[in-house]
């Protein structure tokens, strides 16, 4: 088939066979029916139908995230276009590798307004890594390799190609690319090595270090997390994690101090605060970890490693950059450590400090009578699962929060969800593709009553392709996050905040096919985690947990990380003279 002359529409499938996909995630519509015609002649690639196309970016993310290959997207011009933008948006912010091929009225009718037409380049310009218009049907199979080059490259992101009708329908020969390279886009792949030497120099003689891990050294490969642990093990440093870097680093390891941050432990944010050398890996200083930035570690000296160099000193100034793959430079560290024999500074005094701050107990919760605490049960699903290794996807709000806090992450790959762009509706789709790409693997969405209704119409999709999905719903009525910023900061005016005229999910469930399962007690709380686990097929369990129930601990907007409040409280007025200092 290889040089013969191919419609555009058999070019895309065949480079996309060559590329080695075996999965598209989407949805048909008009501009795309060629390539849809090519799907359905033949048998390599399987197509997965979702119900709304940013639930197959979302999808797309979660295979992705999961396996490490690029997930690859199909939708239809116009509306299909602009529904992937909020999953594009989402993958671009967490590094997400994506392909995302969007159909295209044809090139003559581009501008003049034609039916299902949208400026799809000009749209997805500023949330995509990169995107494409193929205007003509010969350059595509190179622009479709290179696409894919670019999304796995360097730092991951969505790449959008856009592609008219007539493109899809013509002929033109197609080569398989012996050597993919674009003109300009050349990430650095290897550390300076003077650089390197000098930041194992600094590591070595600080007396409090810490290792500050984010979503890079997952990105980097399953070598680049062994290779944390041996450093971590060399330099006795303690390490903290951004949510997005969870199960980099063993939660278990005592040297763990858990996620830093707005959530954050008591412990991860007073050493990040009261170190005295930071060093950055594949993290890029969010706003949601650094908290105000005149008070950020005020005394430290910190390095800064990133495939990606327009992370540096973006929000964050600091003393050393070094660009390239974590993993890369983690390996560089590891050996210079070695081949020179260093040992650590005096970290005694360090390691006592830490030792009283997790004294506070930060994460601490009180589980009394028949109400549950949502803490509880995020423990008890974990207590139940942790053996088999699950993948764990989210929604977003309030439940997030708890299960990063509450829900320990001993391997990379294993932690799914919305942290940039921090989207409702995530969880499932994402929940559903990170199934697909591990048919062995238990895989569990934690969600809210709220989040969960922004893409339910995915429980068809579980139930079309027979995926074992496990669905785990925090109910407290109400969106969690919004309601505990306005008692904290709105003097409790809820407005809009209460999930009204909410379903019944238990039928619900039940009407798309799934097992449907509700706890409404704590003494019904194991049982019913038993009988979701024992359930060969998707599940949806409807868990009630007690209403008010705030998110502790927490660093309000506009503070640092030793203004921490631990409880309600603690609140007194701090929250909202923070707010006030926002304006």
């Amino acid at each position: 088939m290889q040089g013969r002359e191919l419609s555009g529409a058999d070019i895309i499938v065949k480079a996309l066979v060559d590329l080695g996909v075996d999965t598209i995630f989407g949805y048909p519509g008009g501009a795309v029916l060629p390539i849809y015609d090519a799907l359905f002649r033949q048998n390599k690639i399987r197509h997965i139908l979702v119900r709304h196309e940013q639930a197959a970016v979302h999808a797309a993310e979660g295979y992705a995230r999961s396996t490490g290959r690029p997930g690859v997207v199909l939708v239809t011009s116009g509306p299909g276009a602009t529904n992937a933008v909020t999953g594009i948006t989402d993958a671009l912010m967490d590094s997400i590798p994506l392909v995302v091929l969007t159909g295209q009225v044809a090139t003559h009718l581009i501008g003049s307004d034609a039916f299902q037409e949208c400026d799809t380049v000009g749209i997805t310009r500023h949330c995509s890594k990169h995107n494409y218009l193929v205007k003509e049907t010969a350059r595509l199979g190179a622009v479709i390799h290179e696409a894919f080059h670019i999304a796995t490259a360097g730092r991951p992101g969505p790449v959008v190609v856009d592609i008219p009708k007539n493109v899809q329908v013509a002929t033109a020969r197609y080569e398989k690319p012996a050597r993919i390279e674009h003109k300009t886009y050349r990430p650095r792949v290897k550390g300076d090595l003077a650089a390197i030497e000098a930041a194992v120099d600094m590591l070595a003689s600080a007396e409090r270090p810490i290792l500050y891990i984010g979503g890079g050294v997952i990105n980097s490969g399953p070598g680049a997390a062994q290779l944390l642990r041996d450093l971590a093990r060399l330099s006795h440093a303690p390490v903290t994690s951004t949510l997005m870097g969870l199960g980099a680093f063993p939660a278990s390891d005592p040297q763990f101090l858990g996620m830093l941050g707005m959530h954050g432990t008591y412990e991860a944010n007073f050493a990040m605060n009261q170190c005295d050398l930071m060093l950055c890996l594949g993290a890029r200083f969010d706003d949601r970890v650094t908290g105000r930035l005149d008070g950020f570690s005020p005394s430290s000296r910190k390095v800064h490693v990133d495939i990606d160099p327009s992370s540096f000193n973006k929000t964050v100034r600091v003393d050393l950059t070094i660009e390239g793959d974590v993993g890369h430079v983690l390996e560089d560290m590891v050996k210079l450590w070695r081949a020179r024999g260093l040992q650590p500074a005096d970290q005694q005094d360090w390691w006592s400090r830490i030792r009283g701050w997790r004294e506070k107990n930060s994460l601490a919760f009180r589980q009394e009578g028949a109400k549950i605490q949502p803490q509880h049960a995020i423990r008890r699903l974990w207590e139940a699962t942790h053996r088999r290794n699950p993948i764990i996807t989210t929604e977003v709000g309030q439940h997030q929060m708890w299960a990063a806090q509450h829900f320990d992450f001993e391997q990379p790959n294993k932690w799914l969800t919305s942290g940039g762009l921090g989207t409702m509706g995530y969880g499932l789709p994402a929940a559903i593709g990170a199934q697909l790409g591990n048919p062995g693997s238990l895989v569990i969405d934690i969600a809210g009553e709220a989040s969960i209704q922004m893409n339910i119409q995915e429980l068809a999709t579980a139930t079309q392709y027979r995926l074992p999905v496990k669905v785990f719903v925090l109910n407290n009525e109400y969106m969690g996050m919004v309601r505990q910023w306005q008692d904290l900061t709105y003097e409790g005016r809820h407005s809009q905040s209460y999930s009204d005229s909410l379903p019944d999910f238990v039928k619900l469930a039940e009407a798309y096919g799934w097992k449907g399962i509700r706890i409404e007690t704590e003494d019904q709380l194991d049982a019913g985690i038993a009988e979701m686990l024992a359930h060969d097929g998707p599940v949806f369990v409807d868990c009630l947990v007690e209403k008010h129930a705030n998110c502790f601990p927490m660093i309000p907007s506009g503070a640092t990380h030793v203004e921490m409040l631990l409880s309600p409280d603690q609140v007194s007025g701090k929250v909202a003279k923070s707010a006030e200092a926002l304006v």
